[in-house]
This record gives structure tokens, C-alpha cells and sequence, in this order.
């Protein structure tokens, strides 16, 4: 039986990068046999101006009927002044809330062909292998009360709810400390637990779960120290466990690290791997329809999809290992340009890493 794979392109360079990952797994179908049905649909800014709606109903019910769901990316400035529970970003945070996906890994892997792209010294960042398992339907994103209200006086307030449940944080750390178990068996849970009581919890349900996985040796460290060290020796890190806030910020931080946020992919799974996959950088409206994005998030996040979702490990190594091979050839986009390489535009580089399956 074949896969269903949902596609959502989204806003900006979401239909350039995703139209990427479309030839990837075409090229996957007709030379390996993988056995995929690919269906489009609506999400973001452009469902606005179609439907109406940032998640139109039809969209949801397709991305649970499908076995992943590949995001290109929404939003944009054209759509910043229309009503918040409109905004294209809101319609990815109710997909994530209404598929139940709680665990978001992001994972900072340098491609050594890219150890001089990093914004820091070769010998920092070279064999950088990080994943940042961000707890993704909880926090201040989603706690009430929330909102833009005025004073009695005039004064606007703005307010949002930071907020946990034990629960939540037991579900997640079991997935962290799980993932942690599978590697080097070191887990670093992140919080700022000497000043919110929200993450002072997070601390104790975390520190209590330890003694349920032996193998894995956890230690803790404040937020802000986090960003500091992962600029400072960022290879002391294995597996980051944090919540939704905290993880937004810290996994921008790190994409840094391989060069470019363009090398980055994402995974958002429930408690089966059932997944919404997409790159972390957003939908770079300055760049729509310029070919000039970098498609290699979206080509790895396809890898993952391939592997977290499908089972599919061989393929999604397949991909990997042409990302790799394209990588050390020379293959650049413009944000990971080197010296005296050409660069490429968005639809060269994903002919390269097709040609190279």
C-alpha cells in the first residue's frame, strides 16, 4: 500500500522549495520503488486570500487522513494587519494543536564540506551533531489567558500565559530521554528555573523521569547560559530537551552553527510518529520567486519525514547521502556560499541532489 503524503506550500518560497522536494520523491518513486501518493492543500496566508481561513477545514481533514504532511512555510508582511486569529502563523498552530503534535526534534548536523561556512571557527563546529527536541503544543503559545486589551486609563496591555502541566512535560521528556538513549546517552534539559515557576516544575518532573533510563546521564542548564554555550562549544551538547519558547529560540540560534538556517529541517510527531515535516526558516518573502532559496532544509526534512513517519529508513539515507555528495562537489546556494564556488539557484541545486540519487 502506498503512502499518503500531504503538501502544503504555503506562502513565499514554500511552493519554490517544496516543487524541490516533489522531484526528490518523484525521483525516490521511479528509481527505488518508493511507493507514495503525494495530495496538495491550502495553509497560510494564501488560504487566507483563497478561503477565508489560515487552516481551512478540507486541510485539516486531509493531513489526518495522510500518513505525514510536508510544510513548505506561511506567513508574510501581506498579511501582518489582517486579524491575529487569521494570520497565517496562527493556522500552523492550530494544525500542530489539532494533529496532537507535541514533539518537535530539530536536529544541528554540520555536513563537513560546510565546517567554513559557520559563522565560527572550523574546529568549533566540525562533526556538530545536536538534536533540540522542542515540547511544541504547551507554553506561552498556546496558554490563556492571552491577548491586547486597554485600561481604564487608556494604557494598552499586552498579555500572555506561560504555562505547563506535569503531564506535559512527562511526555516529553520521555521522548527526549528516549531519542537521548538511542545516542550518545547524554540529555540537557534547559529552563530558567532559578526565576519561572512554570520551568522550575519542568525541572523537578524531568529530574524525577532520570531514574527511569540509567543509560542516560541528564544535567540541566539555565536558558540563557544554553544560548551562550551553544555559541561558546556547542559539541558539548547531545540531546537539548526544552519547552516551546525556549526551543523556538535556542533551535534559530543553532542553525547558525551548519552555516545557514537553510540547512535545517524539522520534525513535529505525535505519540505514533505520525508528523507535519518543514524547514525552520520561515517563508522568506524577500526571496519569493527568485530562485534563490536554499532547498536543502525542505530536501532533509522529506528525509525525515522518510524515516520518523514511513519507516522508510534506506530511502531517507538515500537522501542524505546526496545532500552529502552534492555538498562536497561544491554545490552552493547563496547563503552558504564559499570562496571561488558558483552559485546556484533553487531549482539547480535540487537537479543536483536528484541527479546525485
Amino acid at each position: 500500500m502506498a503512502h499518503k503524503i500531504l503538501l502544503i506550500e504555503g506562502d513565499g518560497i514554500g511552493p519554490e522549495i517544496v516543487a524541490v522536494a516533489r522531484a526528490v520523491l518523484g525521483a525516490l518513486r521511479e528509481r527505488y520503488g518508493l511507493a507514495v501518493e503525494l495530495e496538495n492543500a491550502l495553509m497560510g496566508g494564501c488560504a487566507v486570500d483563497a478561503c477565508g481561513d489560515p487552516l481551512p477545514a478540507a486541510t485539516l481533514a486531509a493531513a489526518h487522513a495522510a500518513d505525514a504532511v510536508l510544510l513548505g512555510a506561511v506567513g508574510g508582511p501581506k498579511w501582518d494587519r489582517i486579524a491575529r486569529d487569521q494570520r497565517p502563523e496562527r493556522g500552523l498552530l492550530r494544525l500542530r494543536a489539532g494533529l496532537e503534535l507535541f514533539c518537535n526534534l530539530r536536529p544541528v548536523q554540520l555536513f563537513e564540506a560546510l565546517a567554513d561556512a559557520s559563522t565560527l571557527k572550523p574546529e568549533v563546529v566540525r562533526g556538530l551533531d545536536i538534536v533540540i527536541v522542542r515540547e511544541l503544543t504547551g507554553d506561552i503559545y498556546f496558554g490563556q489567558p492571552r491577548g491586547i486589551e486597554t485600561l481604564p486609563d487608556g494604557t494598552r496591555t499586552g498579555r500572555n500565559t506561560m504555562i505547563y502541566a506535569e503531564s506535559e512535560i512527562r511526555r516529553i521528556a520521555h521522548a527526549a530521554f528516549r531519542l537521548a538513549g538511542q545516542r550518545q546517552g547524554r540529555l540537557c534539559s534547559v529552563d530558567k528555573a532559578n526565576v519561572l515557576e512554570t520551568t522550575e516544575l519542568w525541572r523537578e518532573v524531568v529530574s524525577e523521569l532520570a531514574t527511569q533510563y540509567p543509560a542516560v546521564t541528564l544535567s540541566h542548564m539555565y536558558v540563557d547560559n544554553a544560548a551562550m554555550q551553544l555559541v561558546r562549544a556547542p559539541k558539548q551538547f547531545d540531546v537539548i530537551v526544552t519547552g516551546n519558547l525556549f526551543g523556538d529560540i535556542l533551535s534559530d540560534l543553532a542553525s547558525m552553527l551548519t552555516g545557514s538556517i537553510g540547512m535545517l529541517p524539522s520534525a513535529s510527531l505525535d505519540a505514533n510518529n505520525k508528523g507535519l515535516y518543514e524547514p525552520i526558516h520561515g517563508s522568506a518573502p524577500d526571496l519569493a520567486g527568485r530562485d534563490l532559496a536554499n532547498p536543502l532544509a525542505t530536501v532533509l526534512s522529506v528525509a525525515m519525514l522518510l524515516r520518523h513517519s514511513l519507516n522508510e529508513v534506506a530511502h531517507a539515507q538515500r537522501i542524505e547521502e546526496a545532500v552529502a555528495k552534492v555538498l562536497a562537489a561544491g554545490a552552493r546556494t547563496a547563503d552558504i556560499q564559499g570562496p571561488g564556488l558558483p552559485v546556484l539557484g533553487t531549482r539547480e541545486m535540487g537537479a543536483r541532489v536528484v541527479a546525485a540519487l
